[in-house]
């Protein structure tokens, strides 16, 4: 079959640190099922490149050796697999059969040395890499090039740009490593030059999903940021009020690219669960933003960041996420009527949180995306990340993110402590503060975003591949199930116990 769409990228490798780079920018653009044709004269380096990528996905020097006589040498790496597979010695395709090669690759990244010798095998979505030889330029000088194929088009035509972007932004020399990322679809590397640490953060415009209501896109009507502008303008924001966001070192905004500020690893979560003091110090962030003044319209350079209102048509499509995901996942269905039914009794129960005041939501407020800071003094100790998406909306959202978090087994005393402690530092700073209108707001919001993550995690397991949030949904449902018991949620309450099956 012939590929759909191709993109060319030629380059020069004069030594072997050259062709260690180059590995590490490949490997930074692949992922499980891809397939890496090298192909090249003998002694082209075909196998140095293909060794130099292993180690690099390995994150060690680990032992490499030629595939030349096994034909196919497997890695089960922590974060993946890779095969590397030297078809020299193949002659017909009939003997990839033989040795197992389609049950060997399934699911890993594979690199093929010779694939010439079974062309009909290789697959139309690849990434060609070729070596020739120059001996007039020294021994250890290559001329290369790359070719995108398929899917992997676009991807190798990203990783051009990304390139260019560490070079102008004085990290061309930088050491790359994979940063475990969040259930998105960006992807971070952290950087290392000398005693220096940052993070590439890759997240190119993402094209529009499917029309689902009113000709717009799920992300449309959820206000997902399309773009890293509103992660720009969040950050600075963020800074310029004393909390500790990441610093933007370089940008480029229409290639979706940013080197950040490394904040480190440290979380607000150990072994045994949520660190209790960190926790406390989470909160108090959120009491001290929400006690201030917050624009709905930030500047970007040249531009500016309109912050979307958490309205009626995000919060419920938002919702129905449940039905989307969730209840096929568990082999429960519900005729129009009962969908009609949710969508009435979600509605109404959503207008107290679309008549409150509108604050800053930054919409992930939960452990993964807190990182702890002791070196830093007071609101600043809790390091910030993943506000993209922040909309403007009530302050219970976040709160409820942090003390129902989705991830870790928040106790219900420490809900408690904190959901006090949140309140009674708002009380301080504004007398009119309303604690049993936030409190039924906590519930309400609780609900809403439990349903959600419930659909979320469904959805990742089923379209994503993504099995492993699927451990999570005990906790969600017990959330869930504690936000419905609250008195002014009836109507919702009911419809979940007839309606939706326990996890």
């Amino acid at each position: 079959m012939t590929p759909t769409a191709t993109f060319g990228h030629g380059l020069v490798l004069p030594d072997e640190d050259a062709t260690r780079r180059l590995a590490a920018d490949v490997a930074a653009m692949l992922v499980p099922g891809d397939v890496v044709t090298l192909t090249g004269d003998l002694g082209a380096g075909k196998t140095t490149f293909a060794r130099a990528l292993i180690r690099h996905l390995a994150g060690e020097d680990i032992d490499v050796p030629s595939p030349t006589f096994t034909l196919v040498q497997a890695y089960d790496l922590p974060r993946l697999s890779v095969v590397h597979a030297d078809l020299y010695r193949v002659t017909a395709p009939s003997e990839l059969t033989e040795i197992g090669f389609a049950d060997a690759t399934d699911g890993a990244i594979v690199l093929v040395e010779w694939p010439e010798r079974a062309a009909d095998a290789m697959p139309a979505d690849r990434l060609d890499f070729a070596l020739t030889l120059d001996p007039t330029q020294g021994p250890t000088f290559r001329d290369a090039r790359l070719t995108g194929y398929g899917a992997l088009a676009p991807r190798l035509e990203q990783m051009t740009v990304i390139r260019q972007f560490l070079d102008q932004s004085g990290f061309a020399e930088a050491e790359r490593w994979h940063l475990q990322g969040d259930a998105s679809t960006r992807a971070y590397e952290r950087l290392a030059l000398g005693e220096r640490r940052a993070v590439l953060m890759n997240a190119p415009r993402r094209p529009d999903g499917p029309p689902v209501r009113n000709g717009l896109p799920y992300s449309a009507i959820a206000h997902l940021a399309e773009d890293v502008k509103p992660f720009v303008a969040m950050a600075r924001a963020l800074r310029e009020r004393g909390f500790s966001a990441p610093e933007i070192y370089a940008a480029d905004l229409d290639a979706g690219l940013l080197i950040l500020e490394d904040l480190g690893s440290e979380g607000v979560v150990d072994e045994s669960g949520p660190i209790d003091e960190r926790y406390a110090a989470a909160i108090e962030v959120l009491a001290e933003l929400h006690s201030q003044t917050l624009p709905a319209v930030l500047p970007v350079d040249d531009t500016e960041h309109h912050i979307p209102p958490y309205d009626r048509d995000a919060l419920l499509i938002e919702a129905e996420l449940l039905l989307d995901w969730y209840l096929p996942h568990r082999g429960a269905a519900i005729d129009a009527a009962a969908r009609a039914e949710f969508v009435v009794v979600w509605t109404e129960t959503l207008r107290p949180a679309l008549d409150a005041p509108s604050t800053w939501v930054l919409r992930d407020y939960h452990s993964p995306n807190l990182l702890w800071l002791p070196d830093r003094d007071g609101s600043g100790q809790v390091g910030l990340l993943d506000f993209q998406d922040a909309l403007m909306g009530p302050a219970a959202y976040d709160v409820v993110s942090l003390a129902q978090d989705a991830r870790a087994d928040v106790s219900e005393a420490l809900e408690g402590a904190l959901l006090s402690r949140y309140i009674k530092i708002r009380q301080s700073s504004d007398a009119g503060f309303d604690t049993d209108a936030f409190v039924a707001l906590y519930a309400l919001l609780g609900a809403q975003r439990a349903t959600k993550i419930l659909g979320i995690f469904a959805r990742l397991d089923k379209r994503d591949g993504k099995p492993q949030y699927l451990r999570h949904l005990p906790r969600v449902w017990g959330n869930l199930s504690r936000c419905l018991a609250h008195p002014l949620l009836g109507g919702l309450r009911s419809w979940y116990q007839r309606h939706v099956p326990e996890p």
